[in-house]
């Protein structure tokens, strides 16, 4: 059978916000609008911009990807977390009970969020026809093989299966830097 190889994309640190924090940080009746189109059907980098601020620190000018969502959730890597104080344990995006807390804030006021900061945890997105012909499943664990100049082995990816996703990786910052922002990976199972 042939090798899955993946496009592996570099996730930066972002925002999802829902509607009601949404009217609170830019203002009612405000919607997001969009830079440009994400690589999965129907995300999009926002316009608009937050701040996010921890113990230690803040951060400005972060990103929101739109559209808007169930629940307000900051993504972030280890090196974000550590330089802000704030918890962010490893977990899939949306995985967000007990994890850490953070205050966004707006043009127009801020929300404290007592939990939804995680570092999302590294991941494929597949269409359920790729799955199938590579004899994937949803939240499989693989391995991915990145190579370049830092060529390494990305160990604990989860699978993610639905018609609604486009084949590709996501990796945060800092696995990007680690392995000098490879391009293109082999699945391992």
């Amino acid at each position: 059978m042939d090798e899955l190889k993946v496009t592996v994309e570099t996730s930066a640190r972002h925002v999802h916000l829902t509607e009601s924090d949404m009217a609170i940080l830019f203002g009612e009746g405000a919607k997001l609008t969009e830079k440009r189109a994400l690589s999965q059907p129907g995300q999009f980098l926002a316009n608009e911009r937050v701040s996010i601020v921890g113990g230690k620190k803040r951060m400005d000018n972060v990103g929101i990807i739109g559209p808007e969502r169930k629940a307000t959730q900051v993504e972030i890597s280890l090196t974000d977390a550590r330089s802000l104080g704030v918890d962010a344990p490893v977990r899939e995006s949306g995985d967000v009970a007990g994890s850490g807390a953070i205050r966004i804030e707006g043009p127009c006021g801020a929300v404290e969020i007592a939990q939804g900061v995680i570092s999302a945890k590294r991941h494929i997105h597949l269409v359920p026809e790729t799955a199938e012909k590579y004899g994937l499943s949803d939240k499989q664990i693989v391995k991915v093989r990145v190579e370049g100049d830092r060529a390494l082995t990305f160990d604990e990816v989860v699978v993610r299966v639905s018609p609604t996703f486009a084949d590709t990786m996501h990796i945060d910052v800092d696995e990007a830097n680690a392995c000098c922002g490879a391009t293109v990976g082999t699945v391992i199972k």
